[in-house]
């Protein structure tokens, strides 16, 4: 079996290219769980498989998380399989990716550095409280595309000095918190400066911390700007991966052309 494997600021995956049909559908949820699995095998946050497109786009990418289950779409993932379509030249300098979320749209900057629009958010909800232990969080709560993939924003003065793994209890308890019933990748958040944001998710479905998530920081890109915390034009939000770059239009209370930007490896 031939892959390519990649990374946006450290948010890895391994791509397949199934354009011919020779894997079948109902393998991709065993192949990712038994590829993504760190030390024993390839090891990657999820699986991207790229097959033909159905409704338009230059090609679809099928995205799975590292535990087989089936994700909406990937914002990292989105970016590296936009640099994979134009160096195999599956299609130009835009790409125009169909994904279970919608069609998101690529475009190369440079040989590394890659843009993408992500899914414009379903739903939209700046005050969102969650009684975890005693302690009531107010979460910011976004759904990007539709189906939407489901977003808790937590605004944190101290969590980057908390312990991690104490920080990483929160984190699955609020995953798996009653409010969000479709569960929520959470990612944990602070202003640190004008237009600049210290941010880190923990993600559903690898259900640990990732090194970056690129949906994550379209989702608090879209709250902290909804708050007025941030510009939302070239906001950077600083990951353990690297830096991304979030740029949006709002119109209203509404949140739309939510652009990403980073590195692609």
């Amino acid at each position: 079996m031939r892959f390519t494997k990649m990374h946006g600021a450290g948010n890895d995956f391994i791509i397949l290219n199934n354009m011919d049909g020779a894997i079948a559908e109902e393998n991709y949820s065993a192949l990712a769980a038994a590829l993504c699995r760190r030390r024993l095998s390839i090891g990657a946050d999820g699986l991207m498989i790229v097959v033909p497109a159905t409704q338009g786009g230059d090609y679809r990418m099928v995205f799975y998380n590292a535990d087989g289950s089936l994700g909406e779409m990937c914002g990292n993932g989105a970016r590296c399989i936009a640099r994979y379509g134009y160096e195999n030249k599956l299609s130009g300098e835009v790409q125009k990716i169909e994904t279970t979320a919608g069609l998101v749209t690529g475009r190369r900057m440079n040989e590394r550095l890659y843009r993408v629009r992500l899914n414009d958010p379903s739903v939209l909800v700046l005050h969102r409280p969650v009684e975890i232990d005693g302690e009531t969080f107010d979460c910011g709560y976004a759904e990007l595309g539709n189906p939407g993939l489901p977003h808790a924003v937590v605004r944190m003065d101290d969590f980057d000095s908390r312990d991690e793994n104490e920080l990483r209890e929160l984190g699955r308890k609020l995953r798996y918190a009653k409010e969000f019933p479709k569960g929520a990748n959470v990612t944990f958040c602070r202003v640190t400066g004008e237009n600049r944001v210290l941010a880190r998710t923990f993600e559903r479905g690898v259900e640990d911390f990732t090194l970056a998530c690129g949906t994550g920081c379209g989702a608090t890109a879209a709250v902290l700007t909804r708050m007025h915390l941030v510009s939302g034009v070239d906001t950077s939000i600083t990951m353990p991966g690297g830096e991304l770059f979030v740029t949006l239009a709002t119109e209203g209370e509404t949140v739309r052309d939510i652009f990403l930007t980073g590195p692609t490896n």
